[in-house]
């Protein structure tokens, strides 16, 4: 019967949220809900900051049609899901903002540094014991896109950074990733 009832609760948020998004005065306001169920949270409220990290000096978000920023988080008594996605970009060459992001993130933990060929870092956690699995890389850790990773699959911090492809400058995505259990914050 849980089951049902929170899946009742989510596609009914999801499915109002790009409703109430076409009038343009709501379009970038956050969608709460709150029952007896759990609580969603879906917005583009997304940032460094409720990803954990810093902004980079300088760094602007970047804002187009497919990459608004995305906050969503989902609270229940049985699990809980948070997840956080912004992208910006500087004027500063990669290597600067790696050697910032690798600083600030050691508070979380053992930085890792992998490469890719595209910004869809690997995070899977299927199941409670993959939740404290550490990260990895993934894949042939080759390509241009270069990722710093710290934490588990079930609480992960990642930025990932790419030489624009205007020739000049740095875009980089800032996400974390927060799954829990029936115990546990977010």
């Amino acid at each position: 019967m849980f089951r049902y009832e929170m899946a009742v609760l989510v596609l009914s948020a999801l499915l109002a949220w790009p409703a109430a998004a076409q009038d343009s005065d709501q379009s970038d306001k956050p969608l709460d809900v709150t029952s007896s169920v759990g609580d969603l949270h879906v917005g583009k409220d997304a940032d460094a900051k409720k990803a954990g990290l810093p902004l980079y000096p300088g760094a602007r978000p970047e804002r187009d049609k497919d990459n608004d920023p995305l906050n969503l988080g989902i609270l229940t008594e049985s699990f809980g899901f948070k997840l956080v996605v912004a992208k910006y970009e500087s004027d500063d060459p990669a290597e600067k903002i790696l050697a910032y992001y690798k600083d600030k993130m050691k508070k979380y933990g053992k930085v890792l540094e992998c490469h890719n060929t595209n910004d869809n870092g690997g995070v899977h956690s299927d199941s409670n014991e993959d939740r404290n699995r550490p990260l990895k890389c993934e894949g042939d850790n080759n390509g241009p896109v270069r990722e710093l990773k710290v934490g588990t699959e079930g609480n992960a911090h990642i930025v990932s950074i790419e030489s624009s492809d205007k020739g000049k400058g740095t875009t980089f995505a800032i996400v974390y990733v927060c799954s829990r259990g029936k115990s546990g914050d977010i």
